[in-house]
C-alpha cells in the first residue's frame, strides 16, 4: 500500500467467477487440482488428515516413481491475456515441485490433442511456501492453460491477471451490467480492502456472506473510503444498483457515485488524482443494512462512460455494485 491507495487493474482469469474449470490433470492423489483456482488465499489446518494423508489447501499429486512430470490444464472461462502469473507454494514445504512452467493455447476444438502450445513461462525454480511472480512472455490471447510442474508435488494457488479479450465476446444490444467482471470490467485501484476485496463487487450472482463483498477497515480519521472501477466498454448507464448484504453493522451510512470517460492512455495515479473532480451522477445518498438499493441515472442517461468511482462514507462494506444500461 502506498499513498493511501492500492493500484490494482488487471483480472484474474483463472478465477471460478469467470467459469474458469479443470480441463485435465496428471494426477490429483493428495489434494484436488479444483482447490488451486480458489479465490480465497490458501490456508494451513495443523493435524487435518484425510484418506490419502495431509489435508492441503491447493493441487497436490503423489511421488513420482517413474519418468516424466505431472501437468494440470486449465479451461478459461472467459478468453484473455496474461500479463502477470502468480505461482503460490504457501505450506507447502518439503513437498512443492522443484520446477514449474506454462503453455497456453486458443482453440474451439473441444479436444486438445493436436493443438500447438505457446510458451507463457519458462521453467522456474520454485521455493517452498512462498508466492511466486513472473511476467508472461506473450501478450496473445488464450482460453486454455497448462501448468507443468517438475517432477511432481503441490501447489497451492494459480493466479493468472491480465484482460478478457472482448474481441472474443459476442455482443448484442441488449441491457447489460457494464460494472459486471464477465463483461471486462476490472477494478483499477481502491482506497482500503482490509476485510473483502474490491473485485467481489464485481462478480455476478448474489454475495455468499460478508466475507464475498467489499469491506474496508473503521476510519478513524477524515475523509471516506473509495474503489474505481474501469468498465470492459463504454456505455451510457440507466441505473445503478448497490447492494449491502450481509453488511448490517457495518454497512456505510452513505455512498455517492462519480463517472467519466477515458479517451487516451492516462497513469493509474493520474486517473485516482483526476477523479475527485470527476462528475458526481450520483448524490450523496442514504443506505441501509443487508437491503438492495436502486438507482435511476435520470439526469446523466446521454452521457459517455468507461470510469466509475463509487465512494461510500465513511466506510463499511458493499456486497456488490451493478451499472445497468447499454454498450456503445
Amino acid at each position: 500500500m502506498a499513498n493511501n491507495f492500492l493500484i490494482k487493474n488487471s483480472i484474474n482469469l483463472a478465477s471460478p467467477v469467470l467459469g474458469t474449470k479443470i480441463y485435465k490433470f496428471s494426477d490429483q492423489f493428495f489434494a484436488p487440482a479444483l482447490r488451486i483456482l480458489n479465490d480465497n488465499d490458501p490456508i494451513f489446518i495443523e493435524g487435518k488428515f484425510d484418506s490419502h494423508g495431509k489435508w492441503m489447501d491447493g493441487w497436490e499429486t503423489r511421488r513420482k516413481r517413474i519418468d516424466g512430470n505431472d501437468f494440470l490444464i486449465i479451461k478459461l472461462g472467459k478468453s484473455g491475456k496474461i500479463n502477470h502469473i502468480l505461482i503460490d507454494t504457501s505450506f507447502f514445504n518439503g513437498n512443492q515441485p522443484e520446477y514449474a512452467s506454462i503453455d497456453g493455447c486458443y482453440t474451439k476444438e473441444k479436444k486438445l490433442n493436436n493443438i500447438p502450445w505457446t510458451n507463457i513461462l519458462n521453467k522456474k525454480k520454485l521455493n517452498p511456501n512462498k508466492k511466486h511472480f513472473y511476467k508472461s512472455l506473450t501478450n496473445k490471447t488464450f482460453n486454455y492453460i497448462r501448468l507443468n510442474i517438475f517432477p511432481d508435488g503441490g501447489v497451492a494457488r494459480l493466479r493468472l491477471m491480465g484482460d478478457i479479450d472482448l474481441s472474443k465476446e459476442k455482443l448484442t444490444n441488449k441491457k447489460y451490467d457494464l460494472a459486471s467482471i464477465l463483461n471486462g470490467s476490472k477494478i483499477i485501484a481502491c482506497s482500503d480492502e482490509h476485510f473483502g476485496k474490491a473485485e467481489n463487487l464485481l462478480s455476478p450472482g448474489k454475495s455468499k456472506n460478508m466475507g464475498n463483498g467489499w469491506e474496508t477497515k473503521r476510519r478513524r480519521g477524515p475523509g471516506y473510503d473509495w474503489v474505481i472501477i474501469k468498465l470492459g466498454h463504454i456505455g451510457k448507464i440507466n441505473s445503478f444498483e448497490v447492494n449491502t448484504h450481509f453488511f448490517k453493522g457495518n454497512y456505510p451510512a452513505y455512498f455517492s457515485i462519480q463517472a467519466s470517460l477515458l479517451t487516451k492512455n492516462k497513469s493509474i495515479k493520474k486517473i485516482i488524482t483526476e477523479s475527485s473532480k470527476w462528475q458526481k451522477i450520483i448524490k450523496d445518498t442514504k443506505h441501509k443494512p443487508n437491503s438492495t438499493l436502486l438507482i435511476n441515472n435520470k439526469l446523466f442517461l446521454s452521457k459517455k462512460i468507461n470510469l466509475l468511482k463509487l465512494n461510500i462514507i465513511p466506510d463499511g462494506g458493499i456486497s456488490r455494485f451493478r451499472a445497468y444500461g447499454k454498450i456503445l
